[in-house]
């Protein structure tokens, strides 16, 4: 590599011309040229747009990835992401292969609900499998009997 950088800035204008749609800049080391400037725009601006919906996801959805975790020792911090990060990932996995969990979080219409949903079953029964507590959620706990943790019925 030659240290030296290249520089793309990409206008989009309205059909009339009056009004500004989008605008961005890229920095890169690609070698730019008519033929792959276009593309090398595209690229960054999908690469963008990727970032910015997970991150909205993360910090909005429930994952609660904007609350510090600087308070433990080292490397404390590295890990909850990390682990945040995977159960992100298992969450994609989920949306796009499982019927069971796609049909829950419509039902609940946010994923917020649906993992303070989640963490109530886990809360307050003894659970099998995540399955039962999707089945649960989705039919209710009368046609998927979940065994309780705690007793509610003790006055003491």
């Amino acid at each position: 590599m030659n240290g030296y950088v290249n520089f793309i800035e990409y206008w989009e204008y309205s059909k009339r011309k009056d009004k500004i749609i989008y605008h961005n800049t890229w920095i890169t080391d690609f070698t730019l040229t008519k033929e792959n400037a276009y593309i090398l725009m595209r690229g960054g601006r999908a690469r963008w747009k990727i970032e910015n919906e997970t991150f909205n996801t993360l910090k909005n959805q429930g994952y609660n990835f904007g609350h510090n975790y600087g308070l433990g020792e080292k490397y404390l911090a590295v890990v909850f992401a990390m682990l945040m990060m995977l159960a992100f990932l298992v969450d994609q996995i989920q949306q796009l292969c499982c019927t069971l969990f796609r049909s829950v979080w419509k039902k609940l219409k946010s994923k917020k609900s649906l993992w303070e949903s989640i963490r109530s079953y886990f809360k307050c029964f003894l659970v099998k499998s995540m399955e039962a507590i999707y089945m649960a959620l989705l039919y209710g706990i009368h046609t998927q009997p979940l065994e309780q943790l705690i007793d509610t019925h003790d006055t003491s």
